[in-house]
């Protein structure tokens, strides 16, 4: 039997990537991903068999990559960021424990990764100081009247929101109703950081509020962090405060 391990490349620039996601790609035999994700890590996959899909084919792309590993072939599965967020992880480990034990390979683990919320905050200066809610707004896994209790919920608690899948040409209205839900939590002035393609070559960051976020331009390789009641920019720099007593403030 191979081995398997489930790996978080980072956001996207090998700066972001750990050494030890490093190690477990170059150690593999076989390299399985998301095409767009491969395409990040191509230098290091050189004399590599390579099992690359495209949306929507997840669970095609991880049995592939499980059959691999139990025929022998010791195997990597990326997923951007970290692996065990929104990644590939939860997938990869439940295929692996359908199999009886004879036959299951080698459980290698999962390497974390630095995920793209992470990237963005340091991005945007430090917004995710206190407690914050991470939510996907991409209806292909969970019901959107979900996804819109979570974050009403999310508003009333006063939580820091982060949104992944902020934006599709499939979805291009949810980001709108999602801002209609917080406003009747928090101020229209309350900030919201928006980093499209952090850690990537096309990197950018804008500063906005509540009340106009919706007016920038958003995407899928977009991030949206949406303060809470005391977060505040200063400088070009969202902070959300811990709470420290700072001298003069």
């Amino acid at each position: 039997m191979g081995k398997i391990v489930v790996v978080g490349i980072g956001p996207g620039s090998f700066e972001d990537m750990t050494p030890r996601a490093r190690h477990a790609i170059e150690s593999a035999q076989v390299v399985a991903g998301y095409k767009t994700y491969i395409g990040l890590i191509e230098p290091l996959l050189e004399g590599k068999e390579v099992i690359g899909t495209g949306m929507t084919q997840e669970v095609d792309r991880c049995r592939a990559a499980v059959e691999a590993a139990a025929s022998g072939k010791d195997t990597v599965v990326v997923s951007s960021g970290d692996s065990g967020v929104y990644g590939m992880a939860g997938l990869v480990l439940e295929l692996v424990l359908q199999l009886p034990k004879e036959q299951r390979p080698e459980w290698g683990g999962v390497v974390a990764g630095v995920s793209a919320v992470n990237a963005a905050a340091s991005i945007l200066g430090a917004p995710l100081m206190h407690d914050f809610a991470v939510i996907s707004l991409s209806d292909w896994m969970t019901p959107w009247e979900l996804i819109k209790k979570r974050a009403a919920l999310a508003g009333e608690g006063d939580f820091v929101i982060a949104l992944y899948n902020p934006k599709s040409r499939h979805r291009p209205d949810y980001i709108f109703e999602i801002q209609k839900i917080l406003l009747q939590h928090r101020s229209p002035d309350t900030p919201v950081g928006i980093v499209t393609s952090a850690s990537r070559a096309k990197e950018q960051a804008v500063l906005s509020d509540l009340g106009h976020f919706t007016e920038e331009e958003i995407g899928m390789f977009s991030m949206v962090i949406i303060g809470n009641s005391n977060t505040y920019v200063q400088d070009g720099y969202m902070i959300t405060p811990r709470g420290y007593k700072i001298a003069g403030k």
